[in-house]
């Protein structure tokens, strides 16, 4: 049985592997894309001189590493474009992909399960629609430009040397992740499968509250899954084997001591910046002291004589807003910080941290709000100098980042759903960060696999 998404046209080979041979078909029309003739400087190791040849040399690059990594006798065509996709000035669509055409029921197959063509191939051993590409995909064309993400660009060297702008190599490996089987064909909305087939990769889908897998849900069971936080997890033995060895401790902060009338002893869970010292797992310790705001938002500007005698030498607590995470950290650290803890000011889980700023040495986390609040009570019994709330910042050294009771992986799964995201991605909760989160961080190596990254741990659990 076979289903298609999207046709495809001319080919253009740019890649041949031992392990997997992956190719190209660009369908960009003359001067656009990867056709774009204006002049570009060499820059990290990628020697095309026009921007057309560099974005194709990027995509290579790209296909080298999926190439050398795959098995597969079966030739892999990814089409790809540059073409406009959603942004505004402070935000951006980077890229999608997915498969062309699924496959069911075919030899090698497990039973009544939706295949991405690429692996559907590789299982076969042939190609089951050879008129059909296995990846389509879409790359955003304006990224950088007045209106779309403004001043930020892809940055198209193979070195991972990206700075503030964003790695077009990690993207397509994201996306080209997508296209391979990282991501299900059932609907997350209304949790109805393609003519009642789950897709294979449902069914390692466990929701932890109902005990079933997607596969084995009705369609109002994966509805509710999918805005089930936390609570949809992985299920595959390979890639939740390979967590163990390629995730890092939670990051909490441990107050082991008050000295004050309220009492808030015990651990609290922190969201981690993109920028500063990373956090230990012998951490940092000093008393935690508020940075009351002079007028500009909190931290927002250079401390005044107050605010420097308080956190001199402590962990400063800063109220979210006004100004960036950046700055709140660095006016914090000029004053004598040794870490920083942003206190939310919306409802939910303590937020990662973005921003880039090399000169930031201090570790800056995130708390969540009601947390915020149970240490502010604490912190109206302190001195100018001295709050008596002892707090280390660390890395957990029993508990990792991102995995259940049970050690497996968690998915995705916000409320509300979120298009294009949901369920088809790692939870943001994963550290170190990972490839296929939903969103892309600064911190990712080149790598899809173990001790890195658990991109193809779980394309392995599908079959790969």
């Amino acid at each position: 049985m076979t289903t298609r998404f999207l046709f495809s046209t001319l080919l253009l080979p740019v890649a041949l592997h031992a392990a997997a041979t992956i190719t190209i078909s660009n369908i960009n029309a003359a001067g656009v894309g990867f056709n774009d003739p204006t002049p570009v400087a060499a820059v990290g190791g990628n020697a095309g001189v026009t921007l057309g040849q560099q974005r194709l040399n990027a995509f290579q690059h790209a296909a080298n590493i999926w190439g050398a990594t795959l098995t597969s006798s079966v030739p892999i065509v990814v089409q790809a474009q540059f073409t406009a996709l959603s942004c505004t000035a402070t935000s951006a669509v980077l890229g999608s992909a997915g498969p062309a055409t699924i496959h069911a029921n075919f030899t090698n197959s497990a039973p009544n399960f939706w295949y991405h063509q690429a692996l559907a191939n590789k299982l076969f051993g042939a190609d089951l629609s050879p008129a059909v590409v296995d990846i389509s995909a879409n790359f955003n064309v304006n990224l950088g430009q007045a209106g779309c993400l403004t001043g930020t660009f892809f940055y198209l060297g193979l070195d991972n040397n990206h700075g503030a702008n964003i790695d077009l190599v990690a993207v397509l490996l994201h996306e080209f992740g997508h296209g391979l089987g990282f991501s299900t064909v059932t609907n997350g909305t209304t949790g109805v499968q393609i003519a009642g087939i789950p897709s294979i990769f449902d069914r390692f889908l466990l929701d932890t509250t109902v005990g079933l897998t997607w596969n084995n849900m009705t369609n109002a069971q994966r509805a509710a899954s999918a805005i089930n936080n936390l609570n949809l997890v992985w299920n595959g033995p390979i890639a939740d084997n390979a967590a163990l060895s390629v995730l890092t401790g939670i990051a909490e902060a441990v107050v082991t001591s008050t000295g004050v009338p309220v009492n808030v002893a015990g651990t609290y869970l922190l969201g981690r910046a993109s920028f500063g010292a990373a956090l230990t797992t012998v951490g940092v310790t000093a008393d935690l002291m508020p940075v009351a705001d002079q007028g500009a938002g909190a931290g927002c500007t250079a401390f005044n004589a107050a605010n420097t005698l308080a956190v001199n030498g402590k962990i400063a607590l800063i109220d979210r807003g006004t100004c960036a995470f950046t700055v709140k950290a660095k006016n914090a650290q000029l004053a004598g910080a040794i870490g920083v803890i942003i206190a939310n000011n919306a409802a939910g889980a303590a937020p990662a941290l973005g921003g880039a700023d090399p000169t930031v040495t201090i570790p800056t986390v995130s708390v969540s709000q009601a947390d915020a609040i149970t240490l502010k009570d604490a912190l109206r019994f302190r001195s100018r100098t001295r709050s008596g709330v002892v707090t280390t910042l660390r890395t957990s050294p029993t508990v990792l980042a991102g995995l259940d009771s049970a050690n497996r992986p968690r998915m995705f799964a916000p409320n509300p759903f979120q298009s294009g995201s949901s369920v088809s991605h790692w939870d943001t909760s994963l550290f170190r960060n990972q490839l296929m989160e939903p969103s892309l961080n600064g911190d990712l190596t080149h790598s899809v696999v173990s001790p890195f990254d658990l991109t193809f741990a779980l394309l392995s659990d599908l079959g790969w």
